[in-house]
């Protein structure tokens, strides 16, 4: 219990960007019918990044001191984001409208759980992000209800062509989350924003260049708004929760996206659940669950670590400052963190990346 509350902010950001996210999923299905799929795909993310620029500028009007609360991005994060731009923004949304145009919307909503596997996997294979049996165990369901969803069946090879598409989008948007990992302490809304703008510009230039044709005005604005809140303000609430869970957790509770989308396309579309559909939300439901359930509290040694990011003078951050403070918390500043050990329930966030 105390794990949770210690981790609360973290879950709260990911369980919303998971709602957004999972609304927008079957939102997108009825538009794949009207815009082609790689038009589609720079629609949505270029509403995304128009969006989160036209809200960040109207805060900055509103608030100019909002942006003293956020850490700035640097030279060194412009790899990491370039390569997160490519994998999450450019590649992972055409293969998911590929995938979307040949998938019923509620067995597609509930396949996108495997994109929540593929990043836990990258976190603790490749990126060395801590993990036990218990989180282990709940990846397994999880694949299991992908596994069946993913069997062909009935619908023939046009349907498994489609399950190829979205597993592909999961594992490009896999590779994002643990990129973008690297980048998280940074401004969200200015870390969106620019994967929104640039990708959308690309895969929308593309789309064009193809002669594929531009929708109606009132079709650009609804793939414009489902983009800023699904893709957008949902990605805002994705990197907070990388800096409060790490990777591979985030990517857990992320996982409740598919059942938020796979119940609204029963509801939106004209199509009834997939053979094995309940069998794989329950299998799916249960990973999920036992993602809830772990903790993980020990005695561990914080290294000397100096870093900017938005922050309050918690336990993890006693340090002094060398320019003039008015006391006002949360503020991000270059900060330097000395060498404290001590025992507490933590998640890998940006403070916590020890060895185990």
């Amino acid at each position: 219990m105390r794990t949770w509350l210690n981790s609360r902010p973290g879950v709260a950001a990911a369980l919303g960007a998971a709602a957004l996210f999972g609304a927008s999923t079957p939102l997108a299905k009825l538009l794949t019918g009207i815009v082609t799929p790689i038009l589609l795909a720079g629609l949505l993310y270029l509403g995304a990044g128009i969006g989160l620029f036209a809200w960040s500028g109207l805060c900055s009007l509103v608030g100019p001191a909002r942006a003293a609360r956020e850490a700035a991005l640097t030279r060194q994060d412009v790899p990491w984001l370039a390569a997160a731009i490519l994998t999450g923004g450019v590649i992972g949304p055409v293969l998911l409208m590929l995938g979307l145009a040949r998938t019923a919307g509620a067995s597609a909503a509930l396949l996108l759980n495997l994109e929540g596997v593929l990043t836990a996997l990258l976190a603790w294979f490749v990126f060395r992000e801590n993990f036990d049996r218990l989180v282990m165990l709940g990846m397994a369901c999880i694949v299991g209800g992908g596994l069946l969803l993913s069997w062909p069946g009935e619908a023939g090879w046009e349907s498994a062509a489609g399950t190829l598409a979205i597993a592909g989008a999961c594992l490009a948007w896999a590779l994002d989350n643990n990129l973008t990992r690297k980048i998280a302490a940074g401004d969200p809304v200015r870390i969106a924003g620019l994967k929104g703008l640039i990708a959308g510009l690309v895969n929308t230039g593309v789309g064009l260049s193809l002669g594929e044709p531009l929708p109606a005005s009132a079709t650009i604005a609804a793939a414009g708004l489902v983009g800023t809140l699904g893709y957008g303000v949902s990605l805002v609430l994705f990197v907070l929760a990388l800096r409060h869970l790490g990777t591979a957790r985030t990517g857990a509770y992320f996982s409740t996206a598919p059942f938020i989308g796979a119940a609204l396309a029963l509801f939106l579309l004209p199509e009834s659940p997939a053979p094995f559909f309940w069998s794989a939300a329950a299998l799916m439901g249960a990973g999920v669950w036992l993602h809830l359930a772990e903790r993980h509290e020990h005695l561990h040694a914080h290294e000397p670590l100096a870093h900017a990011h938005r922050h309050v003078h918690d336990e993890h951050h006693r340090h002094a400052h060398d320019h003039s403070w008015d006391g006002s918390e949360p503020h991000a500043h270059f900060h330097i963190h000395h060498v404290h050990v001590h025992s507490h329930p933590h998640y890998p966030d940006i403070h916590h990346r020890h060895r185990h």
